[in-house]
């Protein structure tokens, strides 16, 4: 238990302080850094650091669910999930350096937040759990949506990178329901959806 309580810490340490490690190339590292002006370049750090909150909440959910989850599956399936979210958090925080933009002030509140949250979902049973993660990643996906209409349409490096984050969790959403994910109560469904723009709406400014 002690091994395991080290490891989780250490978990949120590297997610929190350290450089993210990505094993696939960051997508429009290719691309010619765009002329953007001084508003659409805030306006775009802004979005992606709303970007990197919302993958530094996956870490802390994913991590969350796997240690209450009972199936040695859907452990290994969140942990996958967590693999890519990951590298997610690597591009967008080269992004945002890039772009001369910082971090959320607020990413150690972000991640014990989502962390209780992964906790919480797993503790009612891997289904509902994997109905949780697939509803999280359909709102993601939406979201994502979003930010590629509102970037600067010619940031092609901030697009490219939201674009395949959007593929990943579209099928990190295929693989929960394959699992076996329940769907959750509309009531639930809104109470995620508002507390995701209460995130959102902080983490474009602070």
């Amino acid at each position: 238990m002690t091994d395991r309580i080290v490891i989780e810490f250490d978990k949120a340490l590297r997610t929190l302080f350290a450089p993210a490690p990505t094993t696939r190339q960051v997508p429009g590292s290719e691309q010619p850094e765009a002329e953007l002006s001084d508003k659409e370049r805030a306006h775009a750090a802004a979005l992606m650091r709303i970007n990197h909150v919302g993958e530094v909440c996956a870490q802390a959910l994913y991590q969350g669910q796997a240690l209450s989850c009972s199936d040695p599956q859907v452990r290994l399936a969140l942990q996958e999930a967590a693999h890519e979210e990951t590298e997610h958090l690597a591009w967008t925080e080269r992004r945002l350096a890039e772009l001369r933009g910082r971090t959320s002030l607020l990413n150690p509140l972000w991640y014990l937040g989502a962390l209780s949250i992964g906790i919480g979902a797993g503790k009612l049973g891997d289904a509902w759990s994997l109905g949780f993660l697939a509803e999280t990643e359909r709102q993601v996906e939406a979201h994502l949506d979003h930010h590629l209409s509102d970037l600067p349409w010619q940031d092609l490096r901030s697009r490219a990178i939201v674009e395949q984050m959007r593929l990943d969790e579209v099928s990190h959403a295929a693989t929960a329901v394959r699992l076996g994910a329940r769907e959750l109560p509309a009531g639930a469904r809104l109470a995620m959806r508002l507390v995701s723009r209460t995130m959102t709406g902080t983490a474009y400014y602070v």
